[in-house]
């Protein structure tokens, strides 16, 4: 195999610009299948992204003959189900975040890669990202001395672009997504941390639903120990005014700190009472970079980029953090 052929089973919003552009534009990447069960917007998508397959059955676009790789971009409730489908039908596959509902469902996606020795990525893609490259050399070279802990904000308003005020919408339904806006988005920071950190050695956390605008809880605490002694704490709550909203990470070290927004193109270090902020131009396909190395990791020409290990590490935290 010298090129990968892409299917894409979910072709809603996150592939319009965020990915599935992305996969024509790696080197010996190809997108030739997309998958969606609404027959019309399916075909008005592979016609806008010129894409010459579409299918309305997951089945049919798994077991294509053409096609030898899978991403998976559905809401995360069917995500085991067309992961473990595309591994025995021998596809490796590149699933969405939050990897899935639960630490037991991603541990069997796992178990099923590694006993059928089919490749398996988790699409924590900020790993890809320059930025984050950067604040990891930071951190490894001991830029700001020895790391002590690290603290996270994410304070949003209920009004979000990812709530459309419908009661169908999957991100803040728990039996579609896990839970609420936090699994949607605490992944991508979560994992960062590992990126940064290493192992887990202990996680907990709190979780509630204050304001009662859904199911999901929308606010929820945590705090991990990594096995290095480095100490993380995280608050997440999705029901502030707009003039409070904060997206806001700090790592502190013994002669610095590194601030940083997970969601934003910006590092400001501070070390000897002088700031120097770093700005960095975000790709256009957000997951580009990360799609590149997971190509090569196809290819056998690269490592894996976020091992499905990682995404049952991440799923453990999300886990812990909402355990009622």
């Amino acid at each position: 195999m010298d090129t990968i052929n892409w299917g894409i089973i979910g072709c809603g919003d996150v592939t319009e610009r965020k990915s599935g552009p992305a996969f024509n534009k790696v080197p010996n990447s190809r997108l030739v299948a997309v998958m969606r069960r609404d027959a019309a917007k399916v075909e008005d998508y592979a016609r806008r992204h010129g894409v010459p397959k579409w299918y309305t059955d997951a089945s049919e676009l798994i077991n294509d003959p053409e096609v030898n790789a899978i991403y998976i971009a559905t809401p995360p409730d069917s995500h085991e189900k067309y992961t473990l489908e595309s591994l025995k039908a021998g596809k490796p596959v590149y699933v969405e975040k939050p990897m899935t509902l639960s630490r037991a469902s991603a541990e069997r996606m796992f178990n099923a890669s590694e006993a059928l020795q089919v490749k398996l990525t988790v699409a924590h893609y900020r790993r890809g990202l320059p930025i984050f490259n950067k604040i990891k050399e930071l951190v490894d070279s001991k830029a700001i001395g020895e790391i002590r802990y690290a603290n996270l904000h994410m304070l949003q308003q209920y009004e979000s672009p990812l709530i459309t005020q419908t009661d169908d919408n999957w991100r803040v339904n728990p039996e579609i997504s896990g839970g609420g806006l936090f699994h949607d988005l605490a992944p991508h920071q979560l994992d960062l941390m590992l990126f940064f950190f290493g192992p887990v050695k202990s996680a907990r956390g709190i979780s509630s639903n204050q304001a009662g605008y859904y199911k999901a809880d929308d606010i929820v605490t945590g705090e991990v120990l990594f096995e290095n002694g480095i100490f993380f704490s995280g608050l997440w709550c999705f029901s502030v005014p707009p003039e409070e909203q904060l997206d806001l990470c700090v790592i502190m070290g013994s002669e610095g700190k590194i601030t940083f927004s997970v969601f934003g193109n910006y590092y400001i270090l501070s070390k000897g009472g002088k700031d120097e902020r770093v700005e960095f131009n975000l790709p256009e396909n957000i997951q580009h970079p990360m799609i590149g190395l997971v190509v090569d990791y196809f290819l056998d020409k690269g490592p894996n980029p976020c091992a499905g290990s990682i995404g049952i590490d991440v799923m453990n935290m999300l886990d812990r953090f909402t355990l009622r």
